[in-house]
């Protein structure tokens, strides 16, 4: 590791909180866009915070990559004697208490490659502010807690930029003089800086309305570039469901006169909810059959009631700083879960929620970069737009609704939002407004945002044929996380049924109850160890645990091979049907692993292949949920379950059990291919989504028999396709294939003026199970298709080799690994944060076999080693060398 100095990036720490030494109470920004020199004038009415412990403190805003013009404090030029400046800050000594300060800064949006702050994509400008990147556009109290109402003036020239876009409603708009033009946007609920947005451009639009619950109409506007016009019509349908189910649900309308949607393709993340006008990656908004996928139909729908939710969640009651991030991330993440589950298949939603969570944040969790939802540090913040803020985030805030029920919940949401809005609150107020609403003891479950790391419940059952009982014993443990050795007790809601030799539930009557409960309950376990004994219980019951998977935790529990097969065949929770599945899998697989691993014969045990056979062709089952069960678990995610980490071994394994059963079930699966063919038109519907997706599943087993007739089946699936979801799924099965090579040229020639589609084709082969994928992906990188800068490539290509292509990436040469730190420092000098993501693919170099653990770490200490590291990738090496 390299030797700390006073360059050396300084961790921020959440007991250092402070209130701002200044309240901004109005800002008025005017922008006169230039291509090579932006011109931003900042006017902001400030009065000193009481709440601040220094009533002479100095006033310091935050500002980079800024020069400045001027400064003028209630309406007299400061000289630079009066102030004092440096790259991260612009710092005035003396303030009165009540004041004016007017600023005059250049930017140069062209040359910003982080995307960050305003910044042009093509011939266009946007904007990215959260979580810091509004101090690149003006020296301001950049911080969530300071909130205040902007107004903004986007002077520019109206043939080059002739939409002019910022948050809240226009107010007025002009010609300036022969060439340009004006517009003025007045926000009238109080943000944070993070909030800020800017868009100018060459766009179309696609227009439509929404009539609010209270009889207000809104203007629903989608901007794209013009060739994309086409692509919109889901993403509008989409914003409209959205607002429909925000006012049933949760009973909050929209509150402006306009709701916005941009779309750019060189963006960090997956959209932004700014105040009115959401930027979104157009990964997130463009869709046609032919171009997208079922997945990307769900994900488009499911990330614009994300960031609509934000309106409330986020916009109108805010975090006060960074480290409340999940307050508004998990929240927001629960109720798109929410809305999908009710848009489609609950149980699917929420089997796929869980496959997400486990095969990342569990990792994460597991990994030197383990962090509560509320984290206790860091050093660069966009480093913590992680799983465990957003995705486990989500699944402590559905703890809430588990324990208090949906009613419980929308009481609790309710005074939440009665109490704080137009605030920036924290995760604590979070929680005391569910408690103060149900009258509901939640002092121990703050716990879940101060400790890292998985809960682990061991939990073992005994049945007493004789007084008719069964006991429940319960032990619940934390592993140390990194500066978290010791773990409390969580309170962790453990739903659960008992399912009969019948397969239906039994009833369940704890021995202090009167009275027994039908199907489902839900028990608090908060202490160390527990027991719940359970009487009038007619016979040994098989017990379905964690039904719906109702807290974020690892459950080990003794099941025989015929109690799973049992709850595979009869549990009504699906859940826990899909998890015993799961768990019949893994079992199998670590054996075929471990045989892999010492070269002894590979192969299945029939009573796994027979319970595939019963899931396979049971017609009563959603197609999606069979599509589910089929579906092996990733190898990142087997990777994890391994105390030494053997690349190799882990896809032999997983090789060996997909070709077994399809082998073993190779006519069952042609007959189900076959039944959920349809070559009716496309649509996006459950219905059709679920028939494809098993259909698909299918054919990518049968694919993995060197069968000609099986090869030609999957061709002739991508050449009569009538959608990219069968298009790509042929096409995924003919990848690992020479014969693939053909479908892989036609389809880089009929796409390669399409950027999405050109992603699809770069992730398919750089997730490739053919020899030389390295090597490949690097000659990749040259196609024209490809640019670093664009973060969409960067992931689709380099970040689906670095962090879903177990074997290919860990090389046994290391080669995967030279080349991931050389792209990492390459990147670092264009964009830090898509830099720092690449370098997460390092995370599990400790639990690597020894030839491979040397070799990471030989990369990691040739990174650390370079000075001029940023602060995300920095964080990133130097607590992986800890």
């Amino acid at each position: 590791m390299a030797k700390l100095d006073a360059n050396t990036p300084q961790a921020i720490q959440l007991h250092d909180y402070t209130p701002p030494v200044f309240m901004i109470d109005k800002v008025d920004l005017t922008f006169e866009l230039d291509e090579t020199q932006t011109r931003v004038t900042s006017r902001l009415v400030l009065h000193r915070n009481p709440e601040h412990p220094d009533p002479r403190a100095a006033l310091c805003l935050q500002g980079r990559e800024l020069t400045l013009e001027s400064v003028k404090l209630d309406g007299e030029a400061l000289e630079t004697g009066h102030y004092s400046l440096d790259a991260e800050s612009l710092t005035i000594a003396s303030m009165p208490d009540n004041a004016i300060l007017e600023i005059i800064t250049l930017i140069h949006p062209e040359t910003n490659t982080s995307l960050n702050g305003l910044y042009r994509s093509g011939a266009n400008f946007y904007s990215q502010c959260e979580a810091e990147g509004f101090r690149k556009i003006t020296y301001y109290l950049d911080r969530p807690d300071v909130m205040a109402r902007f107004s903004t003036t986007i002077v520019a020239d109206k043939q080059k930029w002739p939409i002019l876009l910022s948050n809240g409603n226009k107010v007025g708009e002009g010609q300036l003089d022969k060439c340009r033009h004006w517009v003025k946007w007045v926000d009238p609920f109080k943000k944070p800086a993070y909030l800020f947005a800017l868009v100018a451009g060459k766009l179309a639009k696609l227009s439509d309305k929404f009539r609010t619950a209270s009889g207000r109409e809104v203007a629903l506007e989608i901007f794209v570039e013009p060739s994309d016009l086409d692509k919109c019509d889901h993403a509008m349908a989409s914003v409209k469901k959205s607002m429909a189910w925000d006012e049933q649900r949760y009973g909050l309308e929209y509150d402006l006169d306009t709701y916005m949607i941009v779309a750019v393709s060189d963006f960090n993340m997956g959209a932004m909810e700014n105040k009115g006008l959401n930027i979104f990656n157009t990964k997130y908004v463009l869709a046609r059959p032919d171009t997208a996928t079922d997945m990307d139909f769900d994900g488009i729908e499911s990330v614009i009631a994300h960031e609509y939710f934000h309106n409330w969640t986020g916009n109108r009651v805010t975090c006060r700083d960074w480290f409340q991030l999940s307050l508004k991330e998990g929240l927001t993440v629960f109720r798109d879960q929410e809305f999908s589950a009710d848009m489609g298949s609950a149980d699917v939603c929420r089997i796929d929620a869980v496959r997400v969570l486990r095969t990342h944040q569990f990792a994460e969790d597991a990994g030197p970069m383990a962090h509560p939802i509320r984290p206790e540090s860091y050093i660069e913040i966009n480093n913590f737009y992680t799983v465990t803020v957003y995705e486990k985030g989500a699944e402590v805030v559905r703890m809430y609704q588990t324990l208090l029920g949906r009613d419980g919940f929308r009481k609790g949401m309710d005074l939440y939002f009665k109490r704080h809005d137009g605030q920036a609150v924290t995760c604590d107020d979070f929680r005391t407004a569910m408690a103060d609403a149900n009258d509901y003891d939640l002092e121990q479950f703050s716990r879940w945002y101060s400790q890292a790391g998985t809960p682990e419940l061991t939990v073992r059952g005994q049945y007493n044929a004789a007084e008719k009982t069964y006991t429940l014993d319960i032990n619940q443990r934390c592993p140390a996380t990194p500066g978290q050795v010791d773990k409390l007790p969580f309170h962790i809601p453990l739903a659960l049924g008992f399912v009969g030799r019948d397969g239906a539930d039994q009833p369940l009557q704890l021995a202090q109850e009167p009275n027994a409960t039908p199907g489902t309950r839900v028990l608090s376990v908060k202490d160390a160890n527990q027991s719940f004994t359970f009487i009038n219980v007619a016979e040994e019951p098989v017990p379905s645990l964690l039904r719906n998977f109702s807290a974020p935790v690892k459950l080990n529990f003794p099941y025989s091979r015929p109690q799973l097969v049992h709850l595979l065949a009869h549990d009504s929770d699906a859940f826990c049907r899909w998890e015993a599945g799961q768990t019949l899998m893994l079992q199998d697989l670590q054996g075929l692993i471990d045989a892999a691993r010492t070269s002894q014969p590979l192969a299945l045990k029939d009573d796994f292949v027979a319970a595939m056979r019963l899931v396979l062709t049971n017609e009563t089952l959603d197609p999606a949920l069979v599509a589910l069960m089929l579906t092996l678990p990733a190898e990142t995610y087997l990777a994890d379950q391994q105390a030494e980490i053997d690349p190799d071994a882990i896809r032999a394994g997983r090789e060996a059990m997909k070709l077994g059963l399809a082998r073993a079930l190779r006519n069952e699966l042609r007959t189900c291919y076959s039944r959920m063919q349809n070559d009716d038109a496309y649509q996006f519907e459950a219905t059709a989504v679920a028939q494809r997706s098993l259909k698909n599943v299918c054919l990518s087993y049968l694919t993995e028999l060197d069968e000609l007739g099986l090869i030609e089946l999957a061709k002739l699936q991508y050449n009569t396709a009538n959608n990219m979801t069968d298009a790509q799924a042929a096409l995924a099965g003919l990848v690992n294939w020479s014969e693939g090579d053909a479908a892989l040229d036609s389809f880089a020639a009929k796409w390669a003026d399409d950027a999405l589609v050109m992603d699809k084709w770069f992730t398919l082969q750089a997730l490739s199970r053919r020899l030389g994928t390295v090597a490949h992906v690097k000659k990749l990188m040259q196609h024209s298709a490809f640019a670093i800068t664009n973060p969409n490539k960067v992931r689709s290509l380099i970040g689906a080799l670095l962090h879903n292509n177990l074997a290919g990436f860990h090389t046994a040469d290391g080669s995967g690994y030279t080349f991931a730190a050389d792209t990492i420092l390459s990147l670092d000098k264009l964009n830090p944060q898509v830099a720092a993501r690449l370098a997460g693919s390092f995370n599990r170099w400790k639990k690597m076999e020894p030839t491979r653990r040397t070799a990471m770490r030989a990369e990691l200490e040739r990174l650390a080693a370079h000075t001029d590291l940023s602060r995300d990738v920095y964080e990133i090496v130097s607590k992986n060398l800890q």
